[in-house]
Parts: C-alpha cells; structure tokens; sequence
C-alpha cells in the first residue's frame, strides 16, 4: 500500500472522443519540474496520486496545460458533486469576495446564517442546529467531543466509550483515526484511547457474520460494557467499499443506542449530498442518527464541514466554548449554499439514482468477467468500488488495483489511488452531473483498463 506513480514521460496511445483527449506524454515533460518541486518540498506521504498537474476543471473533466482533457471519476475525492467549477458555485464565490467580506471569525453574517438555514431544511426533522468547521476530521472530533459530553452528562464519568468499526475511515486527527479502524493507520496512534473500540463492519463480504449478535458480542469480548457507551460512529457506507450494512442491523443499532442513551453518529462526509442517490446515505436505512458529519460534497469546492444533530446535544457548550478560527468562512459558506442550492434545484440526487443503476451494471459484469481476481464489488448511485484480490484467493492486491488506475489515466479516465483497508479498492466516483453517455464511455474504459491488467504478466500468480 501507497505505492507512487512514476513521474517519467511515458508515451502513450492517442485518445481523442467526446469526453476524453489525450495528445502527449503523460505526464508531459513541461510538468515534470513541477511535480519534482512538490516531492523536495512536501512528504512523501503526498505523492500517492497520479502524475497530473491540474490546470483547470469544469463539470466533469479536468485538464492540464498541455492540450490533455481526463472524464473524472475522483470528484476531487467525492467533492465535487454538482461539479468541478459549477458557475452557480464560482458566481457565488465571485460575489462574496467583490463583496470584500473573506473573514469574521464567529461574528455574525448574513451568508453564514442562509447556510445553516438552508442546511437544517434539507436535513431530517429533530436535527434543529449546525455547527460549520472546515475540515470532515473535525467534524468528527466535534462529534465525538459531544458524545462524550452528552454521555457524562447522562450516566457519569465512566459513560465515555466510543464504538467505531473495524476498516472505518474518519480523518487523520487522533480522534478521528482512533475512532476508525483502517489496520495501517493503527501504527499512527500515540496515547492509544482504551475506551474507543472498534467493532466488525457487517458488509458481508470481509466480514460474513453480518449480525448485530456481533456487535453485542464484541463489546463483550473488549469489555465495553453499554452503560459506559458514550456513542457509536459509522460512515453511513464505509469509504473503503463502498460498503453498507444490513437494513435490520442498523435499525438494531439504532435502538440499542437509545435504550442506553448513546449517540448514533453517522459520518456523512462522502456519503451526503446526493452521492447515493439520497439526499443522505443513511436515508436507505431508514433511520435518524443523534449527529451527521458531513462535508466534502457540501461545497464542491472550498473548504466546508458540518455537524448537525439535536439541539439538546448542540447546545452543551456555553457561549464561545465551541467555536473555530475559520467557523463558517463566508467564502466558503457563499460556495456551499450555492453548492446544495444546486443539487436541490437541478435534483443531481435524481441523476444520481437513475444513473447509479447503469454504474452497477456495468461493474457487476466486469466483476464477473473477472472475479478470480475481483472478489467484490459494490455501487449506490454514483459511488462504486471494485475490490481487486489475488488470483483465486481473499486476499487485498494493491499492485494490481494500483495498475488499473495507472492504465485509466493514460486513456483519458482519472481516478485518485487505490483505497480501502488494505489499498485494494478502485474507487469510481464521478461528479453527480455527468451524463448517461459520459458514464457508459468511462466503463467502457474501465473496463478494457481491467482487462489489460489482468492479462498483463505482473497480474498473474507466479
């Protein structure tokens, strides 16, 4: 896991359709100093992506500066939902800058208070107040700071655990990688919290037992017992598949939270805003958590998070005791209300339904066509994910899911590094505006990128 790609110009076949051009080396020579400036002056923990110095993005396509156009299936990591540069978003940008207000701190604005108003009617009766913050890791650090508020609140000190699932992704701060369970990030942790524990995430395929038993069972086995469970967080689907739980266990999980008063926290910070082909992901469960962390498609652009939940959790913290340097930036605000304006208006959920079953299709019969080696696969709308295993066994490939990709990119179809708990997943996630033919053109790509892989020498076992 987190092998680079090479930044050496390769030449390449020439590609030249509606949605796609590639005319030049990849990268292209003229790029190359640029992406060697980054590697001597950032860590390396920043070279994972492929090799394209972005210029400029629009709708669903990203360029560079040298006459080469990619169809994107990265959002920009599942940002860009009503898509790259939308003019509503940009116009709305525009305006709040010409307007010559770029900072408050906390002080009050007209723009922030339209935002949070227009974030309260688009989620779930009960959920009356929104916290705005930057990034989706603080988000979750918020989150999981008003659990254990709320907890200690209702059944003292020792009511501080924090249940999370195994394979969990949540952000990179302390909080938010104890509380996920990606086995790599384990080694990150210092002052490890033994009262956050993870328990096995029911997709039915790393892990068959799908049960909520098994969450009983678990807390027992790590001597978590429910009085002291402060909250439980799980990402509505988990990022690395994407992957959902069983209906009947989450509505398990949902009223074994409120028999013993523990926050159920969904982390929509890739799920939300139309992704699935809901408005919010945990819509498919038919349930309503305590709190929603959301972000990343919030805006399709600038830096924006959220935390929405009931006012009686909000309200714990006094006046000034909750509160973030760039809290609801009006920039960023501007970007998101224009942003969820958008895919409210033009119903981008909708697309996303409709074209998500196509999506499916698609990589179902890829994955059939190659299921020594794809042993799983999973779509909601217009979030997909094939998991690429060893030929004939369950284990994670990450060079091959890593080849894939390269190819991809070479033909014109962009996505971000293999992901997953072991790096083993390629992960499709266009912007919610593009359309059917844009779609069947990048599966097609896909799948002639896979095929190529798999046939490759380095693909097969020796």
């Amino acid at each position: 896991m987190g092998k680079e790609f090479s930044i050496t110009p390769r030449h390449v076949a020439r590609v030249e359709t509606r949605h796609r051009r590639i005319v030049t080396p990849l990268p292209h020579p003229d790029s190359v100093p640029t992406l060697e400036k980054l590697r001597q002056f950032e860590p390396q923990s920043m070279r994972g992506q492929p090799p394209l110095v972005w210029d400029r993005a629009e709708d669903v396509f990203v360029y560079d500066a040298y006459g080469n156009r990619w169809l994107d299936w990265s959002s920009g990591v599942l940002v860009t939902n009503a898509g790259h540069c939308a003019p509503e978003v940009r116009q709305a940008i525009l305006a709040q800058v010409n307007h010559g207000l770029l900072h408050n701190y906390v002080f009050p604005s007209e723009v922030r208070a339209a935002l949070v108003e227009q974030l309260i009617q688009v989620a779930p009766p009960g959920l009356e107040k929104v916290f705005l913050l930057t990034t989706g890791s603080e988000a979750t650090e918020c989150a999981l700071k008003l659990a254990r508020a709320h907890g200690i609140r209702k059944g003292g000190p020792r009511k501080i655990g924090l249940v999370g699932a195994e394979r969990g992704f949540h952000g990179r701060t302390l909080g938010a990688q104890q509380a996920g369970g990606i086995p790599g990030q384990k080694s990150w942790i210092v002052n490890e919290d033994p009262a956050i524990v993870q328990v096995p995430f029911p997709d039915g395929y790393w892990t068959e037992d799908t049960r909520f038993e098994l969450f009983l069972a678990t807390l027992a086995r790590k001597g978590l017992a429910p009085e002291n469970v402060a909250g439980v967080i799980f990402e509505t689907y988990q990022g690395v598949g994407p992957d959902f739980a069983p209906v009947d266990y989450i509505r398990q999980l949902a009223q074994w939270c409120r028999a013993h008063e523990a926050l159920l926290i969904f982390d929509e910070v890739q799920a939300g805003f139309g992704r699935t082909g809901r408005f919010w992901a945990f819509e498919h469960y038919g349930v309503t958590p305590d709190l929603i962390c959301c972000g990343k498609g919030i805006s399709s652009s600038l830096p924006l998070s959220a935390v929405i939940g009931r006012s009686e959790i909000m309200d714990q913290f006094g006046p000034g005791s909750m509160t973030s340097t760039h809290t609801g930036n009006p920039a960023c605000c501007a970007a998101a209300l224009a942003s969820v304006k958008k895919i409210v208006a033009e119903n981008l959920t909708a697309n996303a339904a409709r074209l998500g079953e196509i999506l499916d299709a698609g990589l179902r019969a890829i994955q059939q066509r190659h299921a020594q080696v794809i042993g799983h696969y999973s779509c909601r709308g217009l979030v997909g994910g094939l998991q690429i295993t060893q030929p004939g066994r369950k284990e994670p490939n990450h060079d091959l899911a890593h080849d894939i990709i390269e190819r991809c990119f070479h033909k014109g179809l962009l996505f971000f590094a293999p992901v997953g708990a072991w790096g083993q997943t390629v992960k499709i996630a266009p912007p919610l505006t593009i359309r059917e033919d844009a779609l069947r053109e990048g599966l097609a790509v896909l799948s002639e990128a896979v095929d190529e892989a798999v046939a490759a020498p380095a693909a097969r076992e020796k």
